[in-house]
């Protein structure tokens, strides 16, 4: 449900921070954390404060080092937007690109906001009706219809609804499909860029169309939790099939990393499975049947459609967006006497606990992007920043977890916190299932000499765990 830290996706469903899907355990968890890392800085902003008579006390909102870039700018250049507080640089052929502070950053900047070149809902999640912007993957429930649907109970009410963000008079749909945005903004920038060749029209509830049978063949193939999506391949193509300027929009798609062709064979056989290379094939004639373009042929080609669908399953970064997320960040930051922010926190302490039950771990709207500078963060198991999605939309903040000097490398983490804190042979065991990397970050060099065993076989020998500690360690993020 919190639309927190995400980092790229990895090739099986690994996402990173305090609430990859939303599990209530880890949700409330993540609450605790945020709520003291909050109190603690109200502390020392109080410390700060100057003597009565001197200026006002600053706004808790976090500094910002870089201002949001368009999706033009973050395509053609390294920087996310003019004075950025860092620039993409080539590093070596065998780390290729990594991202480099261009001034020193303080803990709690945002290092940059960035747009993504393309990006899509996933199929299954919207089937089964989280409700995305169809461009920009805002959630369009209210945060009380959210909380009604994932607990499939009609006459829940929420207290402060005024804190709900979700405005339901400028949403929009596409004439023709019916297919729906957060605004008249949305709807034109798709229009603009991509939607004039996907719009399905009268055409979008026949299962015969092109279109629709890859969407349907892709359904079957990649199954929740889901890590990419066949869309997000199909914009790519109908961009370029819009665009006035088609070479400037291959070579946007260019600048993302690509891979040997076993690495590719390796990335494909992860998102689909054993029989993989008979599912690429029909998904490349179904792809052709629907969207072949001249000026792409070779992204048609046998070879093509492997780094194609490489490309995608590398640099796609996993987006999480939720309506219900916002209300409870802006419940939490509401001044309240102290027995009516202890009622409203059990409150929602309580509606994570009931959701969790009902729904599981899948709550969130979720998709994934292309973006050109948070696909230049390299991993570290120390990382010195995060990503995440805190405007409800595909706007990528990246912030600073502490002080970054000019010159110094901005690495997030591709493990989630639980993870990071495993042995460094179980930490590689994940990377290189997943994103087909070795980690030498400074904590993997110092852990060098330990032995290589995966924390599992740690816990073995040295006996069962008991559930509680077990819960505690979890919940412990």
């Amino acid at each position: 449900m919190a639309a927190g830290p995400r980092p790229p996706l990895g090739l099986t469903g690994v996402m990173a921070g305090a609430d990859p899907r939303g599990a209530g355990s880890h949700l409330r968890a993540g609450r605790r954390v945020r709520r003291a890392a909050e109190e603690e800085e109200e502390e020392e902003e109080e410390e700060a404060l100057p003597a009565p008579g001197g200026s006002e006390r600053g706004s808790r909102r976090p500094k910002m080092a870089a201002a949001a870039g368009d999706v033009c700018g973050a395509a053609t250049g390294s920087r996310a937007a003019t004075g950025a507080a860092a620039e993409a640089r080539f590093i070596s052929s065998a780390k290729g690109k990594g991202l480099f502070a261009t001034k020193n950053i303080h803990k709690g900047e945002t290092v940059f906001v960035e747009r993504p070149v393309v990006s899509s809902q996933f199929l299954w999640n919207a089937l089964y009706n989280y409700r995305a912007c169809d461009h920009c993957l805002r959630a369009l429930e209210t945060a009380e219809e959210n909380a009604q649907r994932l607990l499939g109970k009609s006459s829940l009410v929420l207290p402060h609804p005024e804190q709900c963000s979700i405005r339901k008079d400028l949403h929009q749909q596409c004439p023709r499909c019916q297919v729906t945005y957060c605004s008249a903004e949305c709807r034109q920038a798709a229009l603009e860029q991509y939607h004039q060749v996907l719009c399905l029209g009268p055409s979008r509830d026949d299962p015969t169309h092109p279109l629709n049978k890859l969407q349907e063949a892709w359904r079957n193939m990649h199954y929740p939790p889901e890590t990419s999506s066949i869309m997000l391949m199909a914009r790519m193509v109908a961009t370029v099939k819009q665009a006035k300027d088609k070479e400037w929009w291959i070579k946007a798609f260019s600048q993302f990393c690509s891979k040997t062709a076993n690495e590719e064979e390796e990335i494909v056989h992860k998102l689909l499975g054993d029989k993989f290379k008979g599912q690429l094939e029909l998904l490349r004639l179904l792809f052709t049947e629907a969207l072949y373009d001249e000026h792409l042929s070779r992204w048609f080609t046998p070879e093509g459609f492997r780094s194609l669908f490489a490309l995608v399953g590398t640099n796609g970064q996993g987006i999480g967006t939720s309506s219900l997320s916002q209300w409870v960040h802006a419940c939490d930051a509401l001044d309240l006497p102290m027995l009516q922010r202890e009622e409203l926190d059990a409150f929602i302490d309580q509606l994570y606990k009931d959701i969790e039950k009902e729904s599981g771990e899948f709550l969130n709207c979720e998709g994934s992007g292309l973006y050109v500078l948070q696909s230049c963060c390299n991993h570290s198991c120390i990382p010195n920043a995060e990503t995440s999605f805190p405007e409800n939309n595909f706007l990528l903040h990246l912030t600073a977890l502490e002080d970054i000097e000019a010159g110094e490398e901005i690495c997030i983490s591709y493990l989630d916190c639980c993870q990071r804190e495993r042995s460094r042979h179980s930490r590689n065991k994940i990377l290189r299932e997943n994103y087909l990397f070795t980690c030498s970050c400074p904590k993997c060099l110092a852990q060098a000499d330990d032995a290589d065993v995966t924390s599992d076989e740690e816990e073995e020998g040295e006996g069962e765990t008991d559930d509680a500690e077990l819960e505690d360690e979890m919940t412990d993020v």
